[in-house]
């Protein structure tokens, strides 16, 4: 659970905006969305998909740099 502690002189808004982005760190609002409405198979398969893409290009990335980086 996200929770900010407001001081005496901080402003509402700012303490909304530290709010939000603690909420959006704990990945509270993708939870939400991935379970808003139900899943095909096909649209779970996909979503996958997309991700282990991201994860290999990630670590294509990270090993590239890893190797430049040596002399």
């Amino acid at each position: 659970m996200s929770q900010v502690v407001l001081c005496e002189t901080e402003q509402l808004e700012s303490a909304l905006r530290r709010f939000k982005r603690k909420v959006s760190q704990a990945g509270i609002f993708a939870d939400l969305k991935k379970n808003r409405h139900f899943e095909t198979p096909g649209q779970k398969r996909k979503r996958k998909e997309v991700a282990r893409h991201k994860e290999r290009r990630r670590l294509r990335n990270r090993r590239q740099q890893f190797q430049n980086s040596e002399p």
